[in-house]
């Protein structure tokens, strides 16, 4: 039983246990569906992708709801929670998306991304830091040599109100500056109107100019969608299409991630590489606050998905405010009190 299943124990092996199942998963095929398996034909043709997205089974909104409901109630020990809290740090994208970023902004994010506490350097640093495709090159240098990535949102974000060319260019701007991975929004548009095949097709493309050197992370916009069938059927469209990543929302709506929601996505990318064997990532964005928000979503992980997407590899956290709650609980678990307001930066 993983650290925040029902049986919580001290494990001074975790995280080497982890780093081991890391190793074995990055190895895994994470490209559009073009190896032999069950679901290579499902996007050949119009007909046969909405055939199939249709024919997904429907959702029980009444159960999912109450089982994130419930998921949300379980009750983390304090070993399991200080072990939470790190590993919640460490799948932090840490974001700044407004029209007024500056360099020195970014650069201050970046510094924030490698060493999120100053005071405390056991504290891990986070997952990357997420920017427009125009202040890549100064993340980029301000978190070189540390490991934490790059993220850009790209392709006319967040509406994605653009002609393909121009998110295309959008994307490669990014990936040629440096862009570890690009998160692109779909046209929700197409999806809503049921032009599947234009959507998969924009996701294979962006794929495509994300080229070897880039992840890619498709964005849904779940609060723009409507309904709990659209997420499932845009969840198994993104994946088909080459995601490396499925992501709820930009943070720029009105609803962003929710446990339901997200507890969907988790079923779609365990469920799909059941069928595949292509191991997908998820990433919640939008509204998730506070350290009780991420323990939450990080217990939805583990008895949904399973302990293999308990790794920054493959789950993450898309907020800006969330990391300074992560940092004022690690403290008070540390010393016992909370710290004081100018203990973390404001971002």
């Amino acid at each position: 039983m993983g650290p925040l299943g029902d049986s919580i124990e001290e494990n001074p092996g975790l995280y080497s246990r982890y780093a081991r199942r890391y190793a074995r998963l990055v190895t895994m095929p994470s490209s559009a569906l073009t190896a032999a398996h069950p679901l290579k034909d499902v996007a050949s043709s119009d007909s046969a992708l909405r055939r199939f997205l249709h024919g997904l089974p429907g959702v029980d909104a009444v159960g999912l709801e109450g089982r994130a409901a419930s998921l949300g109630t379980r009750s983390i020990k304090t070993t399991a929670k200080a072990y939470a809290i790190d590993l919640a740090i460490s799948m932090v994208d840490l974001t700044t998306l407004e029209g007024a970023d500056t360099p020195g902004k970014v650069r201050a994010l970046g510094a924030k991304a490698v060493k999120p506490d100053p005071t405390d350097r056991t504290t891990p640093a986070t997952a990357a830091v997420c920017v427009y495709p125009d202040m890549v090159a100064v993340a980029k240098e301000a978190v070189a040599g540390s490991g934490v990535k790059v993220a850009s949102v790209a392709t006319a974000f967040p509406a994605g109100r653009a002609a393909l060319d121009v998110k295309l260019a959008d994307v490669r701007d990014a990936v040629a500056a440096g862009a570890d991975e690009i998160d692109m929004v779909i046209d929700r548009g197409a999806f809503l109107s049921g032009r599947y095949v234009k959507v998969y097709d924009e996701i294979t493309a962006v794929k495509e100019a994300c080229g070897t050197s880039a992840r890619l992370k498709v964005i849904f916009e779940t609060g723009e969608l409507s309904t709990y069938d659209n997420i499932r059927r845009a969840s198994w469209l993104g994946m088909l299409a080459g995601a490396d990543f499925i992501k709820t929302s930009t943070g720029k709506v009105a609803v962003n991630a929710t446990p339901a929601n997200t507890l969907l996505m988790l079923e779609a990318v365990r469920d799909f590489r059941d069928q595949t064997g292509i191991q997908v990532g998820v990433k919640p964005a939008g509204g998730i606050r506070t350290s009780k928000d991420a323990i939450k979503f990080l217990v939805l992980v583990n008895e949904t998905a399973g302990e293999d997407w308990l790794d920054n590899h493959w789950f993450r956290f898309g907020a800006s405010s969330l990391l300074n709650d992560l940092l004022m609980q690690r403290q008070k678990l540390a010393t016992g009190r909370y710290s004081g307001p100018d203990y973390v930066t404001v971002d």
